[in-house]
């Protein structure tokens, strides 16, 4: 008998097509979510507008949002990479999730691929919506737009792989506690807000060393002084970036 139109044909769908699929819930999942909404959408906003119309802080020669709006876009894109996506994941380790995926069809590197094409979806929503509030506030930025690209992505790896690290070595509740204390401190002490210059200068060299640092000053550079890719903290976010994707890779528990 021939084949028909209706002749099923049981198997897997394509990788691809798995990931596309996986990327979707993955994304749908972490904007429904109201406490994700906040860190990714809600405090980089509410910040960026505190801080650029109210002056409180001392930021230096020029207007407060040319400062502020490249701190704020890394800030952004930690706590979708970082804060987020460990909590989410640490959540669903700890619920099975990850389990009950990895005994499908789906590979786990294509489950590590959509959790990361759904940060990034998110972050692009992300930075839309921060340059259009930065802009109506009277931000003029300058530079290369490959290069904050590029430093983005970089960030984006970086924090993805310390995000992973956290969420699959440590239990989901010390994972949510911890994640979002390292996402106050960072906020305060990396350079987003308070310029790193207000600190002591043991203070600095130590902080300065910090993936938020250099993603802030990176942008910053760029940006605010129009200048080439800085090499230096692209370099940084670089080594951030091997050093947490390589530990997640060796260390992640599923179950």
């Amino acid at each position: 008998m021939s084949a028909g139109t209706f002749t099923p044909r049981p198997g897997a769908a394509p990788v691809s097509r798995m990931i596309a699929a996986q990327t979707a819930l993955e994304t749908r999942m972490l904007l429904r979510n109201g406490e994700q909404l906040l860190l990714t959408v809600v405090i980089p906003a509410l910040l960026l507008t505190l801080f650029s119309t109210v002056d409180i802080l001392d930021t230096g020669a020029g207007k407060s949002v040319d400062f502020l709006a490249p701190g704020v876009l890394a800030l952004a894109v930690m706590s979708t990479a970082f804060t987020g996506q460990a909590i989410g994941t640490g959540f669903d380790r700890r619920y099975g999730v990850l389990k009950r995926l990895g005994a499908s069809p789906l590979p786990r590197w294509a489950l590590m691929a959509a959790k990361t094409l759904s940060v990034l979806v998110t972050e692009v929503l992300q930075i839309a919506l921060l340059t259009v509030i930065a802009l109506a506030l009277g931000w003029s930025p300058h530079g290369n737009p490959l290069s904050v690209a590029f430093l983005l992505l970089l960030g984006t790896a970086a924090f993805s792989g310390l995000g992973l690290l956290m969420a699959g070595t440590l239990k989901a509740e010390v994972t949510l506690a911890a994640a979002n204390l390292v996402f106050l401190l960072l906020l305060v002490g990396g350079g987003v807000i308070v310029p790193l210059e207000k600190f002591p200068d043991a203070a600095q060299s130590v902080l300065g060393l910090l993936p938020i640092s250099a993603l802030s000053d990176g942008l910053r550079e760029v940006l605010q002084q129009g200048a080439a890719l800085p090499w230096g903290a692209a370099a940084l976010l670089a080594g951030w970036a091997v050093l947490g994707l390589g530990a997640a890779a060796r260390l992640f528990r599923w179950e």
